[in-house]
């Protein structure tokens, strides 16, 4: 009898220990299944595949804007990302009594759902304007003390938050990952370092995401972290990666955005020493991820212009696949195909059609390891991840 209790406490302690493995140890304990679902399924994919993301990629172009169930990455390849990038830029406005941009909360709510009903993850940044000027995200004015609470522009900056939760729950119940205050360690934004203070960033992390989750009772996101890597000096072992960094209890995702590495034009050293930090940033953020058990991306990344016609085999496939670390990045994610018409420049990140990079982003497509939308269902179910690719 002794024995037989014995063995019914082991294997209790056994059952708990797997499930405590299996469930995901997220920022909020409060996460609905499919945004459970989703991390769940991620963690599964990591070391097997990679799934690729573009920004904006169905609003506009480089020679189209406005069109329906349209892209760059489609009109090459044949399908969609399986990552859509937004940002919040556009809708906090409606809650700011600043000039309104080009498209409307309504506009980003159709995209979103759309885009989940394909089974593509949705990604939003948030290049928020600044509170104090109510200017550009790249107005350095001071700003951060102001939107804490006690600031002078803390109700302001609440409201917006009730928008985004608006947002948020019109999703719901899909998850969207959350991805605010990016490159916060360079210093070109008015949260960035040098702008902003250190306590002062992880203070308003801290408050928007417990506003959010216990207040406004928005369960169905991921929040991610994504530091620049060219603030982040690889001598010292990826430390400064942790610069402004709110705590586990506030990241579910270590991202990392790296244009350094990758063919930015003020980075003049060889191609194969750059492509050799590009290799050590990705293995470092995967080492860092798995320590505080997260999940790691490259949440920005791409050479603006397309002026490598080999960028996406030579550069971003050899970097992803080069070892059992960095085939753990989950996803990659390069930034817009701006309108050339509409944005009086050239500035995209994506190949378009008759562009020299386009046969290259093809084979990049075709890679085993790397998924488009369409190569894989169920991504949102549990226990229903199936890979057709």
């Amino acid at each position: 009898m002794k024995t037989f209790l014995l063995l019914i406490t082991v294997l209790t302690v056994l059952n708990d220990t797997f499930s405590e493995i299996e469930q995901p140890k997220l920022v909020d304990k409060h996460a609905n299944a499919e945004t459970q679902n989703l991390y769940q399924n991620l963690k599964s994919l990591a070391g097997n595949k990679t799934l690729f993301g573009h920004q904006n990629t169905n609003i506009y172009g480089v020679k189209w804007r406005n069109k329906e169930n349209f892209s760059d990455v489609f009109d090459i390849t044949g399908s969609f990302p399986a990552v859509y990038g937004y940002d919040f830029w556009h809708i906090e406005t409606e809650a700011s009594g600043v000039e309104p941009v080009d498209y409307s909360f309504d506009d980003y709510v159709r995209w979103t759902k759309w885009a989940i009903a394909k089974g593509s993850l949705v990604t939003f940044s948030w290049h928020q304007f600044n509170p104090v000027t109510k200017k550009s995200f790249y107005d350095l004015t001071p700003a951060m003390s102001s939107i804490l609470p006690g600031g002078s522009n803390h109700e302001m900056y609440k409201a917006q938050l009730d928008l985004l939760a608006e947002f948020f729950h019109q999703i719901a119940p899909h998850p969207i990952i959350f991805r605010p205050y990016h490159e916060h360690n360079g210093d070109w934004f008015w949260w960035g370092k040098g702008v902003c203070k250190e306590e002062d960033y992880i203070q308003i992390w801290r408050f928007m995401v417990n506003y959010l989750k216990d207040e406004k009772k928005v369960h169905n996101l991921l929040y991610a972290f994504s530091p620049d890597r060219s603030r982040i000096d690889l001598e010292k072992g990826f430390e400064d990666y942790f610069y402004g960094y709110p705590g586990d209890d506030y990241v579910d995702i270590f991202g990392l955005d790296n244009y350094w590495d990758v063919g930015h034009p003020q980075n003049e050293d060889p191609v194969e020493i750059n492509q050799e930090r590009f290799i050590t940033s990705l293995e470092a953020l995967v080492d860092l991820a798995n320590q505080h058990g997260k999940i790691a991306a490259l949440t920005e990344t791409g050479i603006e212009g397309q002026r490598d016609p080999k960028w996406w085999t030579r550069r971003l496939l050899a970097g992803l696949n080069h070892s059992p670390k960095t085939k753990q990045i989950l996803w990659v994610l390069v930034w817009r195909n701006a309108n050339e018409q509409h944005d009086k420049k050239h500035h995209f990140y994506a190949p378009h059609k008759r562009h020299p990079a386009a046969d290259d982003f093809i084979k990049f497509r075709k890679n085993e390891r790397i998924l488009f939308e369409g190569d894989y269902t169920g991504i949102y179910s549990k226990d229903s991840l199936v890979l057709e690719k």
